[in-house]
């Protein structure tokens, strides 16, 4: 898209690291530290790990990015853990994630009116994210709790990572699209057409274009 804005995301790094730098020293803190102890944060980072994936948020996805994501925005944050089986032989599994994660992001937009939303799925925890934003193909599965309309602006960025919905042909709804990163290992079958189990935990290489890409939404 050759009209997309230029998002500066290194001024942003820098300006983090120069922030939490003053608060170490002990500059301002009565301001400083008020700043960053509020208890309604700007950015609230909902995740949806992956099938059986250990870690709090995942370790494979969740942890690593929201690391990086904590460094990288210019604004407070916090995370989320969904609340959900994540377990292929749980029928109800993607559809409590969704309840979970909706009912999450409904009770923080109404505690916190200027709150805005960063939701990430990894593999099983994708089709959760696409329920929640309303995707066709999850919908058709049932028992899918979806957000409401008056909230979908509220949400920033989506970031999916070996997203099996994609080879059901289903995609974000229009309304979502050029906030979503949807990212996928060369060679992993879950997402693509690989052949590579062991390439659905490889998502290293994404974490950082992720995270550029969330910032640049803010």
């Amino acid at each position: 898209m050759a009209n997309r804005k230029v998002c500066h995301f290194e001024k942003w790094r820098v300006a983090r690291a120069f922030a939490v730098l003053l608060l170490a020293a002990g500059f301002g803190a009565t301001a400083g530290l008020h700043a960053w102890a509020m208890s309604c944060v700007a950015v609230d980072v909902a995740v949806a790990r992956g099938t059986h994936e250990p870690g709090y948020l995942g370790s494979a996805v969740g942890d690593p990015l929201y690391d990086r994501l904590w460094h990288a925005l210019p604004m407070s944050s916090q995370a989320y853990r969904v609340n959900y089986p994540a377990d292929l032989l749980d029928p109800a599994s993607v559809s409590l994630g969704t309840r979970d994660m909706t009912a999450h992001v409904l009770r923080q937009a109404a505690i916190c009116p200027e709150q805005r939303f960063v939701l990430v799925g990894f593999s099983q925890g994708a089709v959760v994210v696409h329920g929640v934003l309303g995707t066709g193909t999850v919908i058709a599965l049932g028992g899918i709790y979806s957000l409401p309309v008056d909230l979908q602006s509220r949400v920033a960025a989506v970031l999916l990572f070996g997203d099996p919905v994609g080879l059901l042909g289903g995609n974000v709804p229009d309304l979502y699209s050029t906030r979503t990163g949807n990212y996928c290992t060369g060679g992993d079958p879950i997402c693509g057409a690989g052949i590579d189990p062991n390439a659905h935990t490889n998502y290293w290489w994404a974490l950082w274009s992720a995270v550029e890409f969330a910032v640049c939404r803010m």
